[in-house]
């Protein structure tokens, strides 16, 4: 597309601004029938500058912006930590990041536009670094902050600016989910069988792969053996109760690019409106909790004893998040977190 066809966003893009002032990215996005990577590619020129890669190199810079806030949403949670990326380690197809505040999984393959964000807001000048899955939906964020390094954050820019700053990017549809196979299909007693021999949860999802399963399929399957329903509010109830007494818990957000993971307690938990929210220094989480339709409770043997998490999916069965109580390798799972699960997400007594 041409330098006009970013103009005549604009201008839509505008019209929309000046009728909702505080609208969302996101939102603004599915008002106008276009990708929120397309909305911030309208900006090339003025207020976005497109980057290209390597992903790697790019995100390997970012230990020299200092101390930012890390971003990652998917269509039902934001999570947001501040910390320093550090610890970086990158594959054939993906990377981690493995800072006890800045905590990530990348799925690099998934990762199609980069740009460089400058805007005024409300509160000054925002700097930020934002990148796209080839559809144009959001996977990851960076955002400076007063003590960021921003010649380290010019730098970056000025080393992976794309060639091409006038053209409107175009995004490609994700193809349609395979649906699940029929459980009749599937090998039960084999699935539960290889489940009940699990030694690292990492082991979970290639379980799932070899025997053709979708996850929430996999849980029903599983119920009343590894897996337990739980109420549609399981995550207020255990922010709640974790809230009350102290109990560091782990919190997963993620979506086809990147899994962001908070590691801690949490304090400061706060509904408004659909939103459960976590507003604690250093970490926030916001959860669209009318969007949840399912919860599970679930249970894998590890060579450390079983491990629980609380998982919330969406009506289309893909999980908005995941919680797990704080533990390392070789720990044993905390007695605390154990008794959030049975007395307050499930309502029974104390865990065995």
């Amino acid at each position: 597309m041409t330098t006009t066809s970013i103009d005549q966003l604009r201008s839509k893009i505008e019209a929309e601004r000046t009728n909702t002032p505080n609208i969302r990215a996101r939102d603004l996005a599915e008002r106008l029938e276009i990708s929120e990577a397309q909305l911030v590619c309208s900006g090339l020129g003025a207020t976005a500058t497109r980057l290209t890669g390597p992903w790697s190199e790019v995100i390997t810079a970012f230990g020299d912006l200092g101390e930012v806030m890390a971003l990652t949403r998917n269509h039902g949670v934001v999570h947001e930590k501040v910390g320093e990326y550090a610890n970086m380690s990158f594959g054939a197809h993906g990377g981690i990041v493995l800072n006890h505040d800045i905590d990530l999984r990348l799925f690099l393959k998934n990762w199609e536009f980069g740009f460089a964000v400058n805007e005024d807001t409300r509160s000054g000048p925002r700097q930020s670094l934002q990148f796209f899955g080839p559809d144009g939906t959001a996977l990851h964020k960076v955002y400076l902050r007063a003590e960021s390094n921003e010649a380290a954050y010019d730098a970056l820019v000025a080393r992976f600016i794309h060639e091409d700053q006038a053209s409107l990017i175009e995004v490609t549809p994700l193809p349609a989910e395979i649906p699940d196979r029929a459980d009749i299909e599937i090998d039960t007693e084999g699935l539960l069988s290889k489940w009940s021999t699990l030694t690292d949860t990492h082991d979970f999802f290639p379980l799932l792969r070899k025997y053709k399963v979708g996850r929430q399929q996999a849980l029903r399957l599983a119920e009343g053996r590894f897996a337990e329903r739980a109420p549609v509010d399981a995550a207020e109830r255990l922010l709640h109760a974790a809230s009350g007494n102290g109990a560091p818990i782990m919190a997963f957000v993620g979506n086809k690019g990147i899994i962001q993971i908070h590691t801690g307690p949490v304090t400061r938990i706060e509904p408004r409106g659909p939103w459960i929210n976590v507003l604690d220094d250093g970490f926030n989480l916001h959860l669209r909790a009318d969007l949840v339709t399912d919860a599970w409770v679930v249970r894998k043997p590890t060579e450390d004893g079983d491990v629980t998490s609380v998982e919330l999916y969406d009506k289309d069965g893909v999980m908005l998040i995941q919680f797990f109580g704080e533990r390392k390798p070789g720990q044993v799972e905390r007695d605390d977190w154990r008794a959030i699960v049975s007395e307050n997400v499930l309502g029974k007594g104390v865990a065995a």
